[in-house]
Order: C-alpha cells, then sequence, then structure tokens
C-alpha cells in the first residue's frame, strides 16, 4: 500500500491524483472525480522518473483501477 502523488495526462489535459496499491500489473488512483477521465491516459509519478501508458479497469466514485499497457517497461 502506498500514497504517492501522480499525474494523470492525455491530450493536453493534466489531472493530479494519489497513487494507491501500485503493483506491477496496475494501480489504483484516487482522484478528485472519475468523471471527463477518458479509458486510455498516461500516469507518470515524477518522484520515482515513472511514467506508463493505462487502461481503465474499473471506476468507482473518485478511484480508477488501471493496468498497465503491455509493452511498457
Amino acid at each position: 500500500r502506498i500514497l504517492k502523488a501522480g499525474t494523470i495526462t492525455f491530450g493536453a489535459a493534466v489531472i493530479d491524483c494519489t497513487v494507491r496499491n501500485l503493483s506491477e500489473t496496475g494501480t489504483a488512483l484516487q482522484v478528485a472525480t472519475a468523471v471527463g477521465i477518458p479509458t486510455d491516459f498516461s500516469l507518470i509519478i515524477q518522484s520515482d522518473n515513472f511514467h506508463r501508458r493505462c487502461r481503465v479497469a474499473w471506476r468507482k466514485m473518485n478511484r480508477i483501477g488501471v493496468t498497465f499497457e503491455p509493452g511498457d517497461p
């Protein structure tokens, strides 16, 4: 279980999030609202020099569960 600052990016949009429960295959993200966040986006955790393409697996209120796209490091 972790709590790290993250950033969701898609197009020109940038949305702050909190990264929770990070694993090798995905993570849960806490956001102010999941409304308007597309199915595919990039997740950046600046403190870890982490950048991955993500796909939404589930949405629940202000949480989003994502899987990392295959082929990303």
